[in-house]
């Protein structure tokens, strides 16, 4: 069933659990394209520690798209959570493969982390948009 880690794995990244997530295999890799930097790393405890930074902080998703793939999932999302009392949104793409019921790649897309004065930025330009 592919769905099961990459449900474990979303559910993990909400309740910001991820250092508990048992859903990766001993030979997957993450591969992340973040802002201005593109770098892979290997092993379940490399990937857990990376993403124990990325998901922090108990958070929703304020959109999320599943797409099924032969070998796995497409995962659209955006991530919001509260840090030092501030609001923060997060906006990435996930390209899931899985196999034996544990995700062997993990292709990430990370447009950032925004803290609540770049949201207000980016809400007051998509009003001048549509004015």
């Amino acid at each position: 069933m592919a769905d099961a880690p990459v449900d474990a794995f979303l559910t993990a990244v909400r309740h910001a659990t991820i250092p508990d997530a048992d859903v990766w295999s001993e030979d997957a890799v993450l591969d992340a394209t973040v802002p201005n930097w593109r770098f892979s790393i290997r092993g379940p405890e490399a990937i857990r520690a990376e993403y124990a930074r990325w998901f922090a902080h108990p958070s929703r998703f304020e959109a999320l798209e599943r797409t099924p793939l032969p070998d796995g999932e497409l995962v659209e999302y955006v991530l919001t959570w509260e840090e030092d009392g501030m609001p923060h949104a997060g906006h990435h793409l996930h390209r899931l493969r899985v196999r034996d019921a544990r995700i062997v790649a993990d292709t990430v897309f990370c447009g950032g982390r925004w803290p609540a004065s770049l949201l207000a930025e980016m809400e007051e330009a998509a009003q001048g948009a549509h004015a």
